[in-house]
């Protein structure tokens, strides 16, 4: 039976939908051998070992050319299916009290467990284990956006989170 080179650890991770996913890790990728998701603001510097920055929102930046998302530093790949729909969205928005808000959250949570969002979240997070990304939004306070419920849904599937 071939060993398995030191630099390589094979971990089975149990995904939301019942599947058991082996994940490898490829420990020399990080000086550290940690990989992890960053959950940022877009538009921000971004860090030096970040990785692809992922856009979850529902719209591209306006004013900005589409050549110029990545080298200014809002996304080099978009993927508004992580983000809440557009209802959704306004509900969030008009919110102002604490249980208006808690109200979002449970129905945001509710659209990402119910569909294709809940296997995009589940690859996130075994990704989370093999190389640095990053996940994000422009809102400035993060416990009144979106990206902070889906740092809570990352969490809860294992990912590894900077």
């Amino acid at each position: 039976m071939p060993r398995t080179p030191p630099y390589r650890r094979e971990r089975s991770a149990r995904t939301s939908c019942g599947l058991t996913a082996y994940v490898t890790q490829q420990v020399l990728n990080h000086p550290d051998g940690i990989m992890s998701i960053r959950i940022v603001q877009l538009g921000s510097a971004r860090a030096s070992d970040e990785g692809l920055r992922i856009g979850t929102v529902r719209r591209p930046p306006r004013g900005v050319p589409r050549t110029e998302f990545s080298s200014r530093d809002y996304y080099d790949v978009w993927l508004p299916m992580l983000s809440p729909s557009p209802d959704l969205m306004a509900q969030a928005k008009a919110a102002t009290s604490q249980a208006e808000w808690d109200g979002f959250v449970r129905k945001f949570r509710a659209e990402m467990n119910s569909s294709d969002a809940s296997k995009v979240l589940d690859l996130l997070a075994a990704l989370s284990k093999t190389t640095h990304f990053s996940v994000g939004c422009y809102c400035t306070d993060e416990s009144r956006c979106h990206r902070g419920i889906l740092r809570q849904l990352l969490n809860e599937r294992g990912a590894v989170i900077a």
